[in-house]
C-alpha cells in the first residue's frame, strides 16, 4: 500500500483540497479519493484557519469511506478537554473557560473553531465524539504515525489502559488532563497518563533556565522548550531543543535530563506533525519525518508520499497552498 502522510491542517480546507488534487485524488460522491493510494492524517485539523468545519468534513469523511486514517493532535484533544466538564470543579470544565478566563490561551487559540459552531451545539457536540474515535498513535504496513512523539515506553505503559485501536477513553480524560502534583523533571519519573498523553500529542518539554525564557510563535512566553527526539546526538539543552537560533547560543550544552533523551526505534519510519518547521520541507533523518510545515500560520501544507521505503527521502514531499 501507498500512503501520503499529510501535515497539520489548521482550518486551511482549501489548503488541503489543493494538496488533494496535486497528488491525483479526485471528489467522487462527496468524498476525496486515489485510485491507488491512502492518505493518512496527522491530526490538528482546526483552530487558525478559516475554514474549521471543511477542514474537520473533509478527512471525517475520508475516514469514513476507507480513504484515509488519522491519528488525534493536541488540539482536537484541546477541544474535547474544552467540550467536557471537569467532575472535581463545578461549572468548570477540563479546559477552564469560565468568562473571567476567556482571554486565556485556552480561548484564544481555540476561537475560531467556538466561533463557527457557536450557533450549533448538536454539531459541537457531533464533532467532538469523532475526535474521540481518533487513536493516539499507528502502526501501519511497515511506518509509525503519532502528531507530536515517538515515546516507546510511554506507549508500552499506557496502552493496556487504552480502548481498542489506541483510544483515548473518557475514563481517561481527568487523568490526562491533570499533572501529577510529584514530579521532578531532573530525574526520570514514572509514566503517568497525563505526561504519556502530553508526549504523544505535544511533544516532550523540559525546563530552561530562566533568563533564556523566549516568546514562541504566538506570542506566548516560554520557560520550558519541546525537546527535539528527532534528531540523533541532540542530546544537549543547546543541541536538542526546538528554540529560536537566537536563544539556542545561550543555552547551557549540558545534557538534558534523562527522560528526555528517549531511544526512538529506527526499523520502520516515523512521520510526525505539530512542530511547525519554517521553510521548504525537509528532512533531519532517514528515519522520521516531520510533515508540518506552517499551513497554519501561512506556510503550505505538505505531504509525504510513502512508496514503502526505508530511506526517507526529501524528494517525496508534496505541498500546495
Amino acid at each position: 500500500m501507498s500512503y501520503d502522510i499529510i501535515g497539520d491542517i489548521h482550518g486551511h480546507a482549501h489548503k488541503l483540497e489543493g494538496l488533494l488534487k496535486k497528488m491525483g485524488y479526485r471528489k467522487r460522491g462527496g468524498c476525496w479519493r486515489h485510485p491507488t493510494r491512502f492518505a493518512i492524517f496527522l491530526g490538528d485539523f482546526i483552530d487558525r484557519g478559516p475554514c474549521q468545519l471543511r477542514s474537520v468534513e473533509i478527512p471525517r469523511r475520508m475516514v469514513a469511506e476507507g480513504a484515509a486514517l488519522a491519528v488525534m493532535g493536541n488540539h482536537e484533544f484541546n477541544a474535547i478537554a474544552w467540550h467536557t466538564p471537569d467532575p472535581g470543579q463545578p461549572r468548570e470544565y477540563l479546559r477552564p473557560h469560565c468568562s473571567k478566563r476567556w482571554g486565556s490561551k485556552n480561548y484564544r487559540q481555540h476561537r475560531r473553531f467556538l466561533k463557527e459552531l457557536r450557533r450549533d451545539a448538536v454539531k459541537h457536540a457531533d464533532i467532538i465524539s469523532w475526535f474521540k474515535t481518533l487513536p493516539l498513535w499507528l502502526e501501519v504496513d511497515g511506518i509509525r504515525i503519532v502528531h507530536a512523539c515517538w515515546h516507546q515506553r510511554f506507549m508500552d505503559w499506557l496502552a493496556p489502559q487504552l480502548a481498542s485501536g489506541h483510544l483515548l477513553p473518557d475514563g481517561l480524560l481527568v487523568s490526562a488532563t491533570h499533572e501529577p502534583e510529584t514530579h521532578d523533571e531532573k530525574d526520570d519519573p514514572a509514566p503517568s497518563v497525563f505526561r504519556a498523553v502530553e508526549a504523544l500529542t505535544k511533544g516532550l518539554e523540559v525546563t530552561i533556565p530562566p533568563e533564556h525564557a523566549f516568546r514562541d510563535k504566538d506570542g506566548i512566553l516560554r520557560d520550558r522548550a519541546r525537546v527535539t527526539w528527532w534528531k540523533g546526538g541532540a542530546d544537549t539543552y543547546r543541541t536538542g531543543t526546538d528554540v529560536p537560533e537566537t536563544v539556542r547560543s545561550g543555552l547551557p550544552d549540558a545534557p538534558l535530563p534523562v527522560h528526555a533523551r528517549i531511544a526512538v526505534p529506527t526499523d520502520k519510519p516515523i512521520f510526525f506533525g505539530h512542530y511547525c518547521r519554517p521553510g521548504s520541507p525537509s528532512l533531519d533523518s532517514r528515519h522520521f519525518a516531520c510533515v508540518d510545515f506552517c499551513a497554519g500560520k501561512g506556510g503550505p501544507l505538505t505531504a509525504y508520499c510513502w512508496d514503502g521505503e526505508t530511506t526517507l527521502s526529501a524528494e517525496n514531499f508534496v505541498s500546495a497552498g
